[in-house]
């Protein structure tokens, strides 16, 4: 290809000679302009010719880097148009790793998986300080236990224990309190109206519905409780 290159530029100084440079050729175009565009081509080749050679002698590496490039761009476009459903998925992941914790998902949702005993406990956060909790739907209300109230600094006098409540060794007296927030994931209430038992009455905190009744909505799919915050 450079022969051929060299060949023309010769023809074109020969046409150059012949005409003196002062006669147009073919009536169309002038021998500077010629000249002009015989060195264009011959530069133009000459560089598309040696980046052919380059590439054709790397070709399967430069075919192997595009390949990759094109598989990433496809992934990037594939994963931000299923973007809820992978994080759906990597949340039902993260929930059966860690049964019990909050795992956020799409919407602010917020979904616990069931433990092994069958209770879905929620780690929530209480004015500001982490007390597990049993989702209980038949309860009126969160209840503490008489110690994670203390732990929150809530110890209600022996007068305060005025409400009834039914449990499962029969009537006994809870406290009213107001918790200032309870948290679940990203899901936060604010002055929620709780009880406190007494000490003995109850071996675990239970999330009721006075925090229940505040959301847009929960429901338990399988072995799966899924809140939903606002």
């Amino acid at each position: 290809m450079i022969y051929l290159v060299l060949g023309a530029i010769v023809i074109v100084v020969a046409v150059l000679v012949l005409t003196d440079g002062s006669a147009s050729i073919g009536g169309v175009i002038e021998p500077d302009q010629l000249a002009g565009l015989a060195f264009g081509v011959g530069t133009l080749v000459l560089v598309t010719a040696g980046y052919w050679r380059r590439f054709g002698t790397g070709l399967r590496v430069d075919l192997r880097n595009l390949a990759i490039w094109l598989a990433l761009g496809l992934a990037c476009v594939v994963g931000y148009s299923y973007r809820d459903t992978l994080q759906g998925v990597s949340s039902r992941l993260a929930g059966d790793l860690n049964p019990g914790s909050a795992v956020t998902g799409p919407g602010g949702t917020v979904t616990i998986t069931r433990r092994r005993d069958g209770d879905f406990r929620v780690e929530a956060e209480v004015n500001g300080r982490v007390q597990p909790f049993v989702f209980d739907t038949g309860a009126s209300a969160v209840v503490l236990t008489a110690e994670s109230a203390a732990a929150l600094g809530i110890r209600p006098a022996e007068s305060e224990f005025s409400v009834r409540v039914a449990t499962a060794n029969g009537t006994a007296f809870a406290a009213p309190a107001y918790l200032d927030t309870l948290s679940i994931g990203p899901i936060t209430e604010r002055r929620v109206s709780a009880l406190v038992a007494r000490s003995g009455m109850l071996t675990q905190n239970l999330l009721g519905q006075s925090f229940l009744s505040r959301l847009p909505g929960y429901e338990v799919s399988g072995d799966r409780l899924i809140l939903r915050g606002r």
